[in-house]
């Protein structure tokens, strides 16, 4: 089929003819082109469009295309605070305190494994004289990150103001090292659960540590913002060092002004339920009121947590050593009534009491039946009375006891027999009394060490030639075996007379009973 187009005309396929010519173009339709009637009744939609196949007298009617298969949606950046807490400097903060901490507490754990008072004073000391520095210097360093990466311009450019964007940089580093000190508490704890036996972990003092601490690097983080170098955050860390350790041992009550409550004293001392959110109180005052009044868009707002801060510093001042109470089980005792004397243990670590007795098995043993003795051997922490002797002292861990055990049951028993003779005289007693004392401490307390130094002492004395020397080893062994010859009657006859006067410091010599 032949279409002939006008030279200005617009059919179907149509084009306009060169300007100068009224020379009329045809061309031959393909098999694709709609005739002009089956435009018509398109109507413009090409749903509607029949086709007409050459050669052919049915109809097709087209499709509508399939829409696009929907594309994975486009992932949202991650907000900035998730940035800063899983990326960059905070995690390796966090894990640098952790190690410091576990490392100090790991050395030291024989002192503070079996005491819950003691335990929180370590983890509180270590907090205030390595937690606190360190805090301070990690804030620093991140805060001066924007100037030693030449980003403060782009920085400023950004629609968050200020003080979203100083917050969003600390907050994630302070939570790490809150965290991380938790973490160590709670090691901490768990390594002293099976060895403490009264008492009970304090979470208030540990909160308020951890809340300081995190307060501690939000200070130096401004710090770090105000005064952007490099020396910035060790010259803090050395300060804050020098800070903590003055006001620890500091005799007035500007003790109790540390980033971190360290003044408790084990298990005499409890802390009032108040003192650790009040010493919370005072370093995050200040350190939310060094970010108002620098990123603040007014600052005037900072002078509300300035004054927190400082009431906080004089009731802390004022109070002093009213924050710590005593612990009403220093003043108590746990006995054990089958042995003579009995054997009595402090309130504040009562699981000790079958260790203690068990390393006093041997001597209470060879005092039974013996009359004339003390009722009971006490470890009150004061001065024992007419009718007690001291315990060797069990506190503080890591000496005569350490996890739960006595750490030398002979040595042990030989320091409790020191106890029971003549243990207050500044004035040594006649000859005669001294060797029968040493006699009476061997035989009740045999001790591997002492008797070896005493073999030592004569070996000197034969080196020497003291004769003096020797015939007072001489005689203390002729009393030792005179009264090891003994029957178990005559020697608990003879031992009841003798520790009537046991105790006296100037007794007469016809009043001792000699060997």
């Amino acid at each position: 089929m032949n279409v002939r187009i006008q030279p200005d005309g617009d059919g179907p396929g149509g084009t306009h003819a060169p300007a100068g010519g009224g020379r009329r173009t045809s061309r031959r339709t393909g098999p694709d082109d709609t005739p002009p009637s089956d435009r018509q009744l398109q109507g413009g939609h090409p749903t509607a469009a029949r086709i007409h196949q050459p050669g052919a007298g049915r109809q097709q009617t087209t499709r509508r295309p399939d829409p696009p298969a929907p594309g994975p949606r486009p992932r949202s950046a991650p907000h900035p605070l998730r940035v800063e807490s899983l990326r960059g400097f905070a995690p390796w903060a966090g894990a640098g305190l952790l190690l410091a901490l576990a490392w100090v507490l790991a050395a030291s754990s024989a002192q503070w494994q079996g005491s819950w008072g003691t335990t929180t004073m370590k983890l509180s000391t270590a907090a205030g004289i390595i937690g606190a520095p360190f805090a301070l210097a990690a804030g620093a360093w991140q805060g001066g990150r924007e100037c030693r990466l030449r980003m403060t311009e782009l920085r400023a450019s950004t629609v968050r103001t200020p003080l979203v964007q100083l917050l969003t940089a600390a907050l994630p580093l302070a939570c790490w090292l809150a965290a991380a000190y938790l973490t160590a508490t709670a090691g901490a704890l768990l390594a002293c659960a099976p060895y403490a036996s009264a008492g009970g972990p304090m979470p208030l003092v540990h909160a308020g540590t951890a809340l300081s601490l995190a307060a501690c690097a939000v200070l130096g983080h401004t710090a770090g913002r105000v005064a952007p170098f490099r020396l910035t955050a060790p010259v803090l860390a050395v300060c804050g060092y020098v800070v903590a350790g003055i006001t620890t041992n500091h005799r007035s009550d500007l003790r109790y002004l540390t980033f971190a409550p360290v003044g408790f004293l084990g298990d005499a001392k409890l802390a009032v339920w108040w003192y650790p959110a009040l010493s919370a109180a005072w370093v995050v005052g200040l350190a939310a009121a060094a970010v108002l009044a620098q990123a603040a868009y007014r600052r005037a707002g900072a002078l509300l947590p300035l004054a927190v801060a400082l009431v906080a510093a004089v009731l802390l001042v004022r109070t002093g050593d009213g924050l710590l109470r005593d612990n009403p089980l220093i003043h108590r005792q746990v006995c054990d009534d089958s042995t003579t004397p009995r054997v009595c243990v402090n309130a504040t670590h009562p699981g000790l009491l079958p260790e203690v007795t068990h390393a006093l098995s041997d001597l209470t043993g060879r005092l039974k039946g013996v009359q004339n003795l003390p009722v009971r051997f006490e470890d009150a922490g004061r001065s024992p009375r007419q009718d007690e002797a001291q315990l060797p002292i069990l506190t503080p861990f890591g000496w005569n006891a350490v996890r739960g055990k006595v750490t030398d049951p002979e040595r042990y028993a030989w320091e409790a027999v020191q106890a029971l003779v003549r243990q207050d005289c500044g004035e040594l007693p006649s000859e005669r009394i001294q060797v029968t004392d040493e006699a009476v401490l061997r035989w009740l307390a045999p001790d591997s060490v002492s008797e070896g130094i005493r073999e030592e002492y004569v070996a000197q004395a034969r080196q020497h030639g003291d004769t003096e020397e020797l015939a007072r080893f001489r005689a203390q062994d002729e009393a030792y075996a005179h009264l090891t010859a003994m029957t178990d009657g005559e020697r608990r006859t003879w031992l009841s007379g003798y520790f009537a006067t046991a105790t006296q410091c100037d007794p007469k010599p016809s009043e001792v009973p000699s060997l």
